[in-house]
């Protein structure tokens, strides 16, 4: 399985696609939003996120306000005062390719969706708050735009239905990404188990939307699979507005980027098929072979008595020790010394 955003294949045998998830820590400030894009790009990301949402489509006046979210006074008003003004995305879009960046959104309502197509954005991401929404999915499945599903908060069902929805569409461009939707998320529900599971069970390239503090979860995740890692990122954590505080800066940022690399250098193929070229070394001269554990005449009958595993592996393999008793030395063998099929 493979699926192209931008310049990048992300799927089966291809670096993990990382995405630094600005959201809407650009506090409304255009000068603060590009700073972020150069962090980003600096910091060896894949591609770079925002949110594009508007608090009157997207929340209602009424609406309780999430636990760690206590201290604002309105939900509406905050998610009000964090609204990307649709007219930069554009020229972040620009800036961010000229980094070498792909330009990436949530689009939370149709508007939004339209408006990010204007600009050619390569792929469409949907909150795991927006996942219920089959019609939003639908309305993004029709652009046949790779479709990033986060999944927090679903059940098997739910995320079915979203698949479903896309693949009706014609769009197999399916990516979920599995999320514990807590800020911060605690490590132990993360549940980075379900990121085999749901590719298996969905047949769909899978990743992970990550909320934890720290890099250690995300780094796990590419172990167990992840194709894609997304990761809350913000220039300072001291800045105002609530996702800088559990979001990554830019040198853990480049740093967690680095250990990715590092582990998905150390997966590997799979394959067990003798010593790598650069092992080779190690393999003559550390392995064990079958050894002389005393002077041995020639003409003499080789014993059990006479033989020790030893290093280096110049000799005969142990394994083969079964075929050397009984023979006979061809020629002196000095204890100590490795045994070679020439000498018997």
């Amino acid at each position: 399985m493979k699926i192209k955003i931008g310049n990048k294949y992300i799927g089966d045998n291809y670096p993990s696609f990382i995405i630094a998830e600005v959201g809407s820590n650009h506090n409304q400030d255009f000068a603060l939003a590009i700073k972020h894009i150069d962090a980003v790009a600096e910091a060896g990301a894949d591609a770079v996120k925002f949110q594009t949402f508007k608090a009157d489509k997207h929340i209602s006046k009424y609406a309780d306000m999430p636990n760690y979210l206590e201290g604002y006074e309105s939900i509406h008003g905050l998610i009000k005062s964090l609204e990307l003004n649709r007219g930069w995305q554009k020229h972040l879009k620009e800036y961010a390719e000229s980094k070498g960046l792909i330009f990436l959104s949530s689009p939370c309502d149709n508007e939004a969706v339209d408006g990010l197509e204007e600009i050619d954005a390569p792929a469409h991401k949907v909150a795991s708050f927006d996942l219920p929404d089959l019609d939003l999915i639908r309305y993004i499945a029709k652009t046949q735009k790779p479709v990033l599903l986060s999944t927090g908060l679903a059940d098997w069902m739910e995320i079915q239905r979203a698949i479903d929805v896309c693949r009706e569409e014609g769009n197999e461009k399916i990516i979920l990404l599995q999320c514990t939707s807590l800020y911060p998320a605690p490590a132990h529900l993360s549940n980075l188990k379900s990121i085999q599971i749901m590719r298996d069970m969905y047949r769909t390239i899978t990743g992970y939307s990550d909320h934890t503090l720290g890099d250690n979860i995300a780094i796990a995740s590419v172990v167990m699979g992840a194709s894609v890692i997304e990761k809350h990122f913000t220039l300072d954590r001291n800045l105002p507005g609530p996702d800088h505080v559990f979001a990554i800066e830019p040198p853990e940022l480049k740093k967690m980027i680095e250990k990715i690399r590092e582990v998905e250098s150390a997966i590997g193929d799979g394959s067990k098929t003798g010593p790598r070229d650069e092992e080779k070394d190690m393999y003559k001269k550390v392995r064990r072979s079958i050894h002389a554990s005393c002077d041995i005449k020639a003409g003499e009958t080789i014993t059990e008595k006479m033989l020790i595993s030893k290093r280096p592996g110049f000799g005969i393999p142990i394994y083969l020790k079964e075929y050397i008793l009984g023979r006979k030395a061809k020629q002196d063998i000095k204890q100590d010394q490795w045994i070679t099929w020439s000498q018997i």
